[in-house]
């Protein structure tokens, strides 16, 4: 496995959600169509490599120098127009500065490139950054202007872009997502978008706010020629097909991937919602016999009751009891989260860092503010604390009180009662969302020794009950411990809890040990290999759409999730291929397990574009035989996002859902529009769900191989024409197995074929 050198820097700057956390990440620009460029770009990382690994880097150089030649022979072949360069490390020759209201330095740090970029300081109201050309600029093969933007400390400046005429006027602006602060992102805006109506001889950025702005950051900027054109869609609609082979039912298709986490009721019933999790950070130290629990780092370390107000609480019912009441009333499974870290809260009122106890902190909650965040006033964290602040222990027995409660109360797991249990939630990462009551990194021994006990006495407290584990947050706990991962820079070189345990990545380990243990006693205790995922791209998990570059990124990240060759674009820097992964571990090392991501979230909900993101990932789950799901958290009822589990669950109304039998089906381009095909149990029908994921309509030809039903399908669509509803469209014709059709520029598309 690659060890990527820069992740340890990249962990300082963690930041945690409700549910995960999701890492910045370092990215490394090339000029795609500059031969030399690149090699100047890969310059750096060559030198460092023949640090790391003398000798071969001639072999690597020769490589690279083969691949950069055909990439760049492949450039010139396809017609692709080189860049237009208005900023590169310094400004084009013979480019003017004629900005006003704004203070810019042209030789600044930090760079997107790691030399120099633009240092912007808008010092007033109406501030315009006016790059200017001596001479009118040849646009007319180029459609992108293209650069990149840091959003300094704070990021959130509020800025338009637009190019400028002969006379100094702009053109029509268009205003760009605000910058992230400390880190840098790519923004392409359309040239179609910025007509002017005249020459263009220069570029503008304005000041939108009502002030001035913290300082920003600007870099590579340029004209770029992008396959985006109308040549390109001619060349999507000429070479795009779609294959369904209908007599190719494969697999089936478990519907517990369309679970969720915290669902309410109105979801669960619309979607005949198979599963609904209890879980994350907040559950790790519920204490049912008070109906209490500590939400850890999530705010303020405070103990407090469950907060899920669309509970309706039953007169005798806990809140976690209310939960498992509403998923019988909508026949939905329930997944409880059991707490191992040793503790429960007390009570609903305390808080593991009190100021009047520990001092002042950097900050505190306004409804009590005697919780600190555990911070002290310089930052450092405080030490020292007494889980009993806010705690009482727990231990096996008591996991086995709660199970022995439920059981009672709704029934054993084959009898209609609780069927899934998590063995808690996130162990690697205790020592960060729990550090009021443990502070110390958890290794893989005692990780071993708390999961053998926990699992072994919720087994005995209910036989029929599945138990899943490790329930890992992300990419680094997949391979190793936190002990390994506190040891410092770089730990993967020197990982020595890893080490001591035949240097195995920390899921194989688990699952060997898993598999031992059932050679000793005859009992299974792990039933499904539970992982948490959430994409590392920065401004892709829990994140708005963005614009047109960030959703195209988030699209093409739920690669991730299976593709051996793709590269993750983040400080993973390597292939994930996350299922596919997941078979291999369980196949070597713990046949027979289950497979299971209880937290993932792609964000764009709100946009057509997470709702297109979201359906594509449903999909994934379904062909790459992954046998539950729930993402972290579920949409809202209006929300685009929730649309794309209609698609799957209950596109008519009538809760008519896609098939439970993966059917072969394949797309000649799948980055442009993927498809999904699926023979429905009940009635025989065959599903297909496409996805157009680019922003231009596409017609494709679509074949039907094996399929002798009926001579028409039934057609359901979402897509922006509508963001309030799933429409029914004009059925398809088909004829002789095929038909062709077009696709709404992001939008998914159903068709159900009758039974032959």
């Amino acid at each position: 496995m690659k060890k990527v050198l820069s992740i340890s820097i990249i962990l300082i700057s963690v930041t945690f959600f409700i549910g995960g956390l999701t890492l910045a990440y370092l990215a490394i620009n090339t000029d795609f169509f500059n031969k030399e460029a690149i090699k100047a770009e890969v310059a750096p990382l060559v030198d460092k490599a023949e640090e790391v690994a003398p000798g071969v880097v001639n072999t690597l150089s020769a490589v690279a120098d083969e691949a950069v030649d055909q990439l760049t022979t492949e450039s010139v072949a396809n017609n692709i127009n080189a860049p237009i360069t208005i900023y590169k490390n310094t400004l084009a020759n013979g480019w003017e500065n004629r900005s006003r209201e704004a203070n810019i330095n042209f030789s600044g740090f930090p760079a997107y490139d790691g030399q120099t970029a633009m240092i912007i300081d808008f010092s007033a109201q109406g501030g315009v950054v006016d790059l200017r050309s001596p001479q009118p600029l040849d646009l007319s093969g180029h459609n992108l202007l293209r650069f990149w933007i840091h959003g300094g400390v704070t990021g959130g400046q509020q800025l338009a872009v637009g190019l400028v005429g002969e006379d100094g006027q702009i053109g029509n602006t268009v205003a760009i997502n605000p910058p992230y602060p400390n880190d840098w992102r790519q923004v392409d805006i359309l040239l179609a978008d910025l007509e002017t109506g005249e020459p263009v001889y220069g570029v503008a950025w304005q000041n939108t706010s009502n002030g001035p702005q913290p300082v920003f950051y600007v870099d590579e900027v340029a004209f770029v020629d992008e396959l985006l054109s109308q040549d390109y869609a001619n060349t999507i609609n000429t070479n795009l097909t779609l294959t369904i082979h209908a007599d190719q039912p494969l697999y089936p298709i478990n519907p517990l991937i369309y679970g969720m986490n915290f669902a309410d009721e109105a979801t669960a019933e619309e979607l005949d919602l198979p599963l609904n999790r209890w879980g994350g950070n907040a559950t790790s130290r519920y204490n049912f016999a008070e109906d209490a629990t500590n939400v850890g780092s999530n705010w303020y370390f405070e103990n407090t009751p469950p907060q899920h107000d669309n509970l309706n609480l039953e007169d005798g019912d806990s809140t976690a009891d209310s939960f498992v009441r509403q998923n019988i009333r909508t026949e939905t499974e329930s997944l409880l989260t059991l707490p191992l870290t040793g503790w429960v809260a007390k009570d609903s009122e305390s808080c593991g860092f009190s100021i009047s106890k520990y001092g002042a902190q950097m900050s505190s909650d306004g409804w009590r503010p005697d919780c600190g965040n555990g911070l002290l006033t310089n930052g450092q964290p405080i030490t020292g604390t007494n889980p009993e602040d806010t705690s009482v222990t727990s231990d096996p027995e008591f996991a086995q009180a709660w199970m022995s409660h439920l059981t009672e109360k709704f029934g054993a797991a084959d009898d209609g009662g609780v069927r899934f249990y998590d063995l808690d939630n996130e162990p690697m990462l205790w020592s960060h969302t729990h550090r009021d009551v443990r502070q110390t990194e958890l290794g893989l021994d005692e990780f071993w020794s708390i999961t053998e006990a926990y699992a072994a006495a919720a087994k005995e407290a209910d036989p029929a009950g599945q138990i899943l584990g490790p329930v890992v947050w992300g990419w680094t706990s997949y391979f190793w411990s936190d002990l390994d991962v506190k040891e410092g820079t770089p730990f993967w070189e020197n990982a020595r809890d890893r080490l001591a345990h035949d240097d195995m990545e920390l899921v194989a380990w688990y699952l060997r040990q898993m598999a031992r243990y059932e050679e000793r006693t005859g009992q299974r205790l792990l039933d499904y290999l539970d992982l948490h995922y959430y994409p590392q791209a920065v401004g892709i998990a829990f994140s708005e759409a963005g614009d047109e570059s960030q959703q195209a990124l988030r699209l093409r990240s739920t690669r991730s999730l299976w593709d051996r060759a793709y590269v993750d674009e983040s400080w993973i820097a390597e292939p994930v291929f996350l299922i596919p992964r997941m078979h291999d571990w369980v196949n070597e090392f713990y046949p027979g397990t289950k497979l299971a991501i209880t937290e993932y979230n792609w964000g764009g909900l709100e946009h057509i574009n997470g709702a297109v993101t979201q359906a594509e990932v449903l999909g994934i789950f379904g062909r790459e035989q992954l046998d539950l799901a729930a993402i972290w958290s579920p949409p809202k009822h209006d929300e685009p996002g929730m649309y794309a589990f209609r698609m799957y669950r209950n596109y008519d109304g009538q809760k008519s859902k896609f098939g439970d039998t993966y059917v072969q089906a394949e797309s000649s381009q799948d980055d442009v529009v993927s498809i999904f095909a699926a023979q429905r149990e009940a009635d025989g029908a065959l599903t297909v769900m496409v996805m157009n994921k680019s922003h231009i309509p596409v017609t494709v030809p679509v074949t039907l191989q094996g399929y002798s039903g009926g001579n028409s399908a039934e057609v359901y669509r979402y897509s922006e024409a509508n963001l309030q509803q799933i429409v029914q469209m004009a059925d398809q014709a088909v004829e002789n197995g095929a038909f062709e059709t077009t696709f709404p520029a992001m939008s998914i598309t159903l068709f159900v074929f009758p039974a032959e």
